[in-house]
C-alpha cells in the first residue's frame, strides 16, 4: 500500500504554513547542530562524557556540570573520601571538567559517585552519562561502577539487519518473563522465553525497562541513568548476548525508550544535577510533570539535546538495538502533557499549547536513529492523533517509521465491558479497526501492557471474571469461559488481519495470563506474585490457557506463509450490524466472521471474484479451544447467482456463531 502525502489530507490545508514552518525549523537545526551535514556526528556525547578506559592505558573522566565550582570521583579507590588526586577539574566556559588518571588509579568493578559543590550547596550525584549503575540493597544507594572487562563482547552476528516490512512486536519485560516469584535476568529470558517468541512466530522482541530505574514497580518509566542497562537484569554482556541470539533466531529487538521525563531523584538521577534545575529539565513548574511527579525535559537546550540525540545513537551503537519504541510522546507534544484532554479539533494540533521544540526533538530523533541504521524501526506513542508524527521528513513530519494504533485497543474494551453481545455494532467495529491516516503506518493490537496494570485487566481476566480460576480446564463446559475464550481469538485475528502494517501483543497476552501486573511495593506487601509469567499454564494441554496459545501460533504461522497480505488493501466486503457478521478481503485472503453469540449461519453466500477457496484456518477448532463444527480442510468453489438483475459469483458457507474463517483464493 503506497503512503499518502501530508498534504492529501484537506483538513490540513489551513495548518499547511505551520507543517512547512515545522519542516524549515527541523532543517535549521540540524543544519546548526551539524553543519556537515550528518547530524549522528553531534550525537556522540556518550564518547566524550562519561568514564573511558584509554587504549594506551590509563583513564578519562569528563562531565558538563556548568554550574559547580568544584567536582571529585570519590569511591571505593579514594576510601569515599574527597582526595586531590581524583578532584576532577573546570577545562573551559560552557561548564566541561576533566580528569585523567594512570590505570592503577582505578579498576574494573569498583564503586564510585561524584561529589559537586555549587554556590550554596553540595551534593553527591552519579554522572549524567554513567553506563553501569548498581544498587547496595542493604542501604539502597546506587552507586556508578566501573566497567572495563578485560574481555568486550564479541558479536556473532554483527551485521543483523531489518528486513520484513511488517513488524510482530512482542511486548516483553526482563524481570517478570520467569515464572519464580522474584526478579528474571536478561540470560533467563534469552535461554527460556526467547525460544518461546521465536516458535510463537513474532519477528520483533520489545525490551521495556532496560535504562536504569531507580524504582522496579515504575516499569521502567521512571528513568534516572539514561546510558545504563538495568543492572538488577544481569550485566551489559548479558545483554548483548541476548540480543546477539536474537538477532541469530531472525528476530529484532526494539527498545522503549523513554525520553519523556526524568526522576526527580538528585543522587542517583539527573535533577538539579549541577545545583540548577534547567541543566536538562526546565526550571521551576513547567519543569515538573503534575501527575508522573517527574522532570519534564527542555528540549529547546542544547545540553539536553546532545544527551538525547547521543543516547539514541548509543543504544545502536552499543548493544546492537534496532530501533525504539517512543515512550509518552503525548506528554512530551503538548504543555498540557495531554492530561484532560479531549482532542476533537486540528486546532489543537497547531495552537500554543504544542511544544514545538519538542516535536523538533523528535524529527532529530529519527533522523540520528535512521543515519546510524536505515533498518531501524521508530514507533511513536501518543494518544493525540498529531498529523505528522508518522509522515516523512520531506512532507513535513516528524519522520516516525510507525505510530500505535491505540484506539484500537479502546474499543475492544469498551465492547466487552460496555456493551451487550447481541448489541455489538459491526460496521462501528470496522471503522475502530481500519481508522488510520493515509500518510503514515501504524501497529495495531488488542491490548499491551498498560490494560493489565493495577486498577485494569486484561481483555480475557475482564471477559472470564472469577471463572478463570477454576474454569479453564477444557472440559469445564463453563459458558463464561467459552465466551472468553472464543472472543479472544475474534478479537486477535481480526486485529491482526486489518493491521495498517504491524501487530504487538504484551508477553503473555496471547494465552489469557490471568489476573493484573503489579510489582512489589509496600502496598501488596511486597510480593512478586503478580510480577512474573505463569508460562506452566500456558504448557499444560488440559487447560485453556494452551489452546489460546496454539491460536496464536496458528495466527502468525498463517501471517507469516502469506507475509505479502499485510501490504495488501483491506477490503470490506460485508458488516452487518443485525447479524453481526464482518468480511473482508486482504490479497488473496478472505476473512469471515461471526460475532453473533448465539446465531450460525448455514449456506451463508458470500460474494467473490472467481476461483477455488481453501480454508486455511478456523477459530473454531478443537485444539484452540472451539468446537469443531467446521471441519478441516476443505475448499469451496465459486457459484453463480442472481444479484437483482446481475449474476454475480458467490461461495456457500456455514458460519458458526463467534466463530471466524480464513479463506485463501487460488485463480
Amino acid at each position: 500500500m503506497q503512503l499518502a502525502q501530508l498534504k492529501d489530507d484537506m483538513a490540513l490545508g489551513p495548518y499547511m504554513p505551520k507543517i512547512k514552518e515545522r519542516k524549515q525549523r527541523l532543517a535549521a537545526l540540524k543544519k546548526k547542530l551539524a553543519p556537515r551535514g550528518k547530524l549522528a556526528s553531534f550525537a556522540c556525547g556518550h564518547e566524550y562524557y562519561g568514564l573511558h578506559h584509554l587504549k594506551d592505558g590509563g583513564w578519562c573522566f569528563r562531565e558538563l556540570a556548568p554550574n559547580a565550582t568544584a567536582m571529585w570521583l570519590v569511591g571505593d579507590f579514594s576510601n569515599w573520601e574527597r582526595r586531590p588526586e581524583y578532584e576532577v577539574k573546570r577545562i573551559n566556559t560552557e561548564g566541561v571538567w576533566e580528569i585523567t588518571l594512570p590505570e592503577y588509579a582505578i579498576k574494573h568493578g569498583q564503586h564510585y559517585q561524584l561529589h559537586l559543590t555549587w554556590n550554596g550547596g553540595e551534593g553527591q550525584r552519579l554522572p549524567s552519562y554513567v553506563r553501569r549503575v548498581v544498587q547496595d540493597y542493604a542501604t539502597n544507594i546506587f552507586s556508578a561502577q566501573v566497567w572495563a572487562p578485560e574481555q568486550p563482547y564479541i558479536w556473532k552476528n554483527p551485521k543483523f539487519k531489518i528486513t520484513y516490512k511488517n513488524p510482530l512486536i512482542y511486548e516483553s519485560h526482563i524481570g517478570m518473563a520467569q515464572e519464580e516469584m522474584r526478579v528474571g535476568t536478561y540470560n533467563e529470558f534469552r535461554e527460556h522465553t526467547l525460544p518461546r517468541i521465536a516458535k510463537a512466530g513474532y519477528n520483533t522482541v520489545q525490551l521495556m525497562a532496560i535504562m536504569e530505574h531507580p524504582y522496579y514497580g515504575s516499569f521502567g518509566y521512571q528513568v534516572a541513568n539514561f546510558f545504563a542497562c538495568s543492572s538488577r537484569f544481569g550485566t551489559p554482556e548479558e545483554l548483548k548476548q541476548l540480543i546477539d541470539e536474537a538477532h541469530g533466531m531472525g528476530i529484532a529487538v526494539i527498545m522503549d525508550i523513554i525520553h519523556s521525563h526524568s526522576v526527580r531523584n538528585e543522587n542517583d538521577g539527573l535533577a538539579r544535577f549541577d545545583g540548577t534545575d534547567y541543566l536538562y529539565f526546565h526550571g521551576g513548574e513547567r519543569g515538573h510533570h503534575p501527575v508522573w511527579d517527574s522532570s519534564c525535559f527542555d528540549y529547546g537546550r542544547l545540553s539536553t539535546l546532545h544527551l538525547l540525540l547521543s543516547n539514541c545513537r548509543y543504544w545502536l551503537d552499543e548493544f546492537h538495538f534496532d530501533g525504539f519504541r517512543f515512550d509518552g510522546v503525548t506528554s512530551m507534544l503538548y504543555l498540557h502533557h495531554g492530561l484532560g484532554v479531549d482532542f476533537v479539533s486540528y486546532d489543537q494540533y497547531f495552537d500554543g499549547q504544542v511544544d514545538e521544540d519538542a516535536y523538533t526533538y523528535l524529527g532529530l530523533a529519527n533522523q540520528v536513529i535512521h543515519e546510524v541504521r536505515p533498518d531501524a524501526i521508530t514507533i511513536a506513542e501518543d494518544v493525540s492523533g498529531m498529523p505528522g508524527l508518522g509522515a516523512p521528513q520531506k512532507d513535513g513530519g516528524a519522520g516516525f517509521d510507525y505510530r500505535l494504533a491505540m484506539g484500537i485497543t479502546e474499543a475492544w474494551g469498551k465492547l466487552v465491558r460496555e456493551v451487550p453481545d447481541e448489541a455489538w455494532y459491526i460496521p462501528w467495529l470496522w471503522h475502530e479497526l481500519t481508522n488510520r491516516r493515509a500518510d503514515e503506518k501504524t501497529i495495531s493490537y488488542v491490548e499491551c501492557h498498560d490494560q493489565a496494570l493495577v486498577g485494569g485487566k486484561t481483555l480475557f481476566f475482564e471477559m472470564s471474571g472469577p471463572a478463570i480460576y477454576d474454569s479453564m480446564h477444557k472440559r469445564s463446559g463453563n459458558l463464561t469461559i467459552e465466551r472468553a475464550v472464543a472472543i479472544h481469538k475474534l478479537a486477535r485475528l481480526a486485529t491482526l488481519a486489518t493491521a495498517g502494517h504491524g501487530y504487538l501483543n504484551f508477553m503473555g497476552n496471547e494465552f489469557g495470563h490471568p489476573e493484573w501486573i503489579d510489582f512489589p511495593r509496600e502496598g501488596n506487601g511486597f510480593s512478586y506474585a503478580h510480577a512474573r509469567r505463569l508460562w506452566s499454564l500456558r504448557d499444560n494441554p488440559l487447560l485453556q490457557f494452551s489452546a489460546l496459545a496454539d491460536f496464536d501460533e496458528a495466527m502468525l504461522k498463517l501471517f507469516n506463509e502469506n507475509s505479502e497480505v499485510l501490504t495488501e488493501y483491506t477490503r470490506q466486503l460485508y458488516a452487518s450490524g443485525e447479524e453481526k457478521l464482518l468480511a473482508f478481503s486482504r490479497g488473496n485472503l478472505f476473512f469471515i466472521f461471526n460475532f453473533h453469540p448465539t446465531k450460525s449461519y448455514t449456506d451463508w453466500k458470500l460474494m467473490v471474484p472467481p476461483g477455488d477457496y481453501k480454508l486455511l484456518l478456523t477459530t473454531d477448532s478443537v485444539k484452540f479451544g472451539g468446537h469443531e463444527r467446521v471441519s478441516m480442510p476443505q475448499t469451496y468453489f465459486t457459484m453463480p447467482s442472481l444479484w437483482g438483475n446481475e449474476q454475480v459469483l458467490h461461495i456457500s458457507l456455514y458460519v458458526p456463531s463467534r466463530c471466524a474463517l480464513v479463506l485463501k483464493r487460488n485463480d
